[in-house]
């Protein structure tokens, strides 16, 4: 018997309606299996597809798939599956700022909607208190991503970080390093197999207009995506490693990500509690609705 699901497409991060990352979000996911929601995100073939189902502790709940598996915790998929539950009528808003949550497998995040300067839906999530986890060496890092060992900055060290979903955080020199980034698969792939850790993120720290922004590519190789166009849990991971390490100065700023693959978007990055007792990030972004339709399954 074929079923049919609502879904609406969102591009997160962005106000483009061809920028950002793209995402699906597909409604009343109670009544599909595991294995239906795999295939639907395959079929998809974007870096997540998203699953909105009922909470009984949160005031709704969602499961994020990649091409290779379900992860705990995304964030692009949180700003899609908000930016749908708006376009739906699901969320009505209530105030300058409304508050709600949303279960995800990592735990309850706390969501915040409200309008920004220019009208738009800006939503915020707020990740988990950061796991600082493994330390790896840095030749090995460097010639994973097809670098040198000279362009890992000096003062850091790859190391795993977790807001929510562990992600190999590796601090490079500069644009120049970023730009030549090119995942070694033998390398990567020990490295990754030995390691604990989902995915990498790459990134450096640059000073524009007097403030601190940052750069990031979040590579993979198939039968996941070979490129996310931006993370927003490794956003979180990232701020909490550039703050916990004192590389970086600020507790707020921007961060871009999807030039290299012509997709760029944007977050703006805050920082909870002292370097030492980081207690939260939240991550805030925007997402534009480009498609509406019907599932069948």
């Amino acid at each position: 018997m074929t079923r049919s699901f609502s879904f609406i497409q969102v591009n997160a991060f962005t106000k483009s309606r061809f920028g950002g990352n793209q995402c699906a979000v597909v409604f009343g996911a109670d009544a599909l299996t595991d294995a239906e929601m795999m295939a639907i995100t395959l079929d998809y073939n974007y870096s997540e597809t998203a699953f909105v189902l009922r909470s009984d502790t949160a005031d709704f709940r969602a499961r994020y798939f990649t091409p290779v598996g379900e992860i705990p915790l995304a964030g692009h998929p949180t700003i899609a599956t908000i930016r749908a539950l708006l376009e739906a009528g699901a969320i009505v808003p209530v105030g300058d700022a409304h508050a709600l949550t949303l279960e995800l497998p990592a735990g309850i995040i706390p969501i915040t909607v409200a309008r920004d300067g220019e009208g738009d839906w800006l939503i915020t999530m707020q990740q988990l208190a950061p796991k600082f986890l493994r330390t790896y060496d840095v030749d090995a890092a460097a010639s994973a991503f097809g670098l040198t060992p000279a362009d890992i900055l000096p003062s850091s060290v790859p190391q795993t970080v977790s807001t929510g979903t562990p992600q190999l955080m590796v601090h490079v020199t500069g644009p120049d390093a970023l730009a030549r980034v090119a995942i070694d698969r033998d390398a990567y792939s020990a490295l990754n197999h030995a390691g604990d850790f989902f995915s990498p993120h790459l990134f450096y720290v640059a000073q524009e207009n007097g403030v601190e922004v940052t750069y990031a590519r979040h590579p993979g190789l198939p039968p996941d995506t070979a490129e996310d166009p931006f993370t927003g849990s490794a956003t979180g991971g990232m701020a909490a490693y550039l703050w916990h390490h004192r590389l970086i100065q600020s507790a707020r700023f921007t961060a871009y990500q999807g030039a290299f693959v012509n997709r760029p978007g944007s977050a703006q990055v805050e920082l909870l509690g002292p370097p030492e007792d980081i207690s939260g990030v939240r991550i805030s972004g925007a997402g534009v609705v480009t498609i509406r339709g019907d599932l069948f399954v």
